[in-house]
Parts: structure tokens; sequence; C-alpha cells
């Protein structure tokens, strides 16, 4: 079989006449014949009923025709196919990204991606940085929103696009005064809708408990941290360990604590938490696209190439989701 045959199978069961589809295909009639006796010959079934006068499909030749016409139209639409996996323009591509992104870098990425490569199928996975160098190493993403540093054990085999970095912010219950005790008057304010409020300094929240990612999931997060706390020659009392931003934010809304994290958190409006800017310190938290460098498919070379556009960001600013 090939699909020449099934091409000449098609034409003589739209004409129903041999003579008319060897005219339609350019051709004899009786090489035309020939090909569909070793087509029913390989098939190992009749697909016409012929007469002097007309060519009739038997029941299998009837329920083979659809499916025929698929396979060529599958075929037929191969090259193209071809051609748009070599220019990165069909495909799929597999994602990592940390929480932290999902609010500040993630959504418009995502979305001018889809712009330039709307037919390119998106594979998501929410993960720490450490899972995410797993993930990358055994080959189950093709990339990943990544807190760096990179570890040096990989530093050869993987590659590094810093995309945006932005301040931390301190996230604390509402309704609490610049001393961290309940303020009930300040509680209708627009800082309980967890819009950011004026600048404060994180010694005088230093006695609260931090509610913090763990070291082993997040080691370079968690060193950020606590290097701010130190440079103001504090000890933070850890109170609640959480892997998820999202969890975080919400042990800070229960009253369990504060937690530093990064400005584009303060899309994530939660009722009970409100963000304010440190006054005391500039740090900044990065995140950035991390892949195997021997591996960029035509599909990762699109999706580094938008990521290389936005990271153009400033330092210091995040992009609006």
């Amino acid at each position: 079989m090939d699909l020449r045959q099934f091409r000449y199978f098609v034409a003589v069961a739209e004409e129903r006449h041999f003579g008319r589809a060897a005219q339609r295909l350019s051709m004899t009639q009786p090489p035309l014949s020939q090909q569909i006796r070793a087509l029913e010959a390989s098939l190992g079934a009749p697909l016409f009923v012929r007469t002097n006068r007309s060519v009739e499909l038997t029941a299998v030749g009837r329920q083979l025709l659809p499916e025929v016409r698929r396979i060529l139209a599958d075929a037929d639409a191969l090259p193209a196919l071809a051609q748009g996996l070599a220019h990165g323009e069909v495909g799929t591509l597999s994602l990592g990204f940390v929480s932290t992104a999902d609010y500040g870098i993630l959504p418009p990425l995502l979305r001018e991606f889809g712009e330039r490569y709307p037919r390119v199928r998106l594979q998501l996975l929410e993960a720490t940085s450490d899972v995410q160098v797993e993930a990358l190493m055994d080959g189950r993403i093709d990339a990943g929103l990544f807190i760096p540093p990179v570890p040096a054990r990989y530093a050869n085999e993987l590659s590094y696009l810093p995309i945006v970095r932005e301040p931390l912010m301190l996230a604390l219950p509402a309704g609490r005064d610049d001393t961290g005790h309940e303020s009930p008057g300040q509680v209708q304010t627009a800082q309980t809708q967890g819009l950011p409020g004026a600048p404060v300094s994180l010694a005088e929240f230093a006695h609260e408990p931090l509610v913090i990612f763990p070291r082993r999931v997040a080691p370079a997060f968690y060193d950020i941290i606590m290097g701010c706390y130190a440079a103001l020659g504090l000890t933070p009392r850890v109170g609640q360990e959480a892997i998820q931003m999202q969890t975080i934010v919400s042990l800070v809304s229960a009253g369990m604590g504060v937690a530093l994290v990064p400005q584009s958190l303060c899309h994530l409006r939660r009722t009970g938490v409100t963000y304010r800017a440190l006054r005391e310190t500039s740090t900044f938290i990065e995140t950035g696209l991390l892949w195997r460098t021997a591996e960029v498919t035509p599909v990762l070379e699109g999706f580094l190439e938008t990521a290389r556009g936005v990271a153009h960001t400033p330092p210091g600013a995040t992009l609006s989701a």
C-alpha cells in the first residue's frame, strides 16, 4: 500500500467509473485497474463491485473511504507541519514556574508568546526552583521560570536568562500599626484590601513570627530574606513554613506572622493582608528562565526570543498582569 494507491481508490470511488477516474488521474485505465487490485490484495478485502457499466463500493469500501480521505488530508498537511516545526511555529513547550511568577512575569510572558506563536501548545508545571532543576535534568520540562542561582554542578549543562528584578515587600496582617500592634481603627482602610501602604521599617516588625519558604526547597530566596534581617543585626523568629506563595499570604492573613514577598505579590489582594515597602533595604529578588543548553528546539528558541524581549524591563520594575 502507498498513498498513490489511496488516491486512486478515492478517484474511482468518487467517479464510480474506471475510465473517468483514469482520465481524472491523467493515466490509462489498465494500470489504474491493476493498482486497485493490488490495493485490495494488500487489504485482504474487495473494495468495489464491478459491472460492465459502473463501479460500486462494497460495504468495506464505503466504510474505508472516510478513513482514506483522512489519511490523505493528513499526508497533504505534513509539509506545512514540518515547516511549522522547523520554524518553531508548531509544537509543544513544557514550562515550569515558581509560584511567585504567577503574579508577575508569567501572565504577560504567556500572553506575548501566545500572540506570536498561537499554534504552540503550552504545558505548565508549578514547582519550586529545586524541583525545576531536577525536572530539567530529567527532560520532563523544556524550560523553567526560576529563582537563581543555578546549582554549580549543573553550570555547564544549564543556561540562564535573567528576566525581571523586583524589590521585596513586607506582607503583614491588616490592621497593624507601624509598631506591629493591633490598630482597630485602620481595619477599614484601603490597606485591609491588600493595597500597598506607606513604607515601614523591618526592625519594627522583627518581633513578629516570620512565615517563609523552607530553605531546602528555596535556598536562594530563603537566604535573601535572612540577609535582610542580618543587615539590620536582627535574627527573625521563624513561625510557619510553606512552599506556595499563596499559602504564605494566607497564613499572614490569618495572623500567623509576617512575610517578605516579591513586589508582584501585591497583585494577590487577599483580605486581611497589607503590603508595605521597606525603608531601610533595597533588596531585590530576581526571576529568570532556565533551560538545557544543548537542547534548544525551534519552539524553545521562539520562547527565549519572547523572554528576551520581556527582559528589557528596568531593574526594580514589575510586569503588570
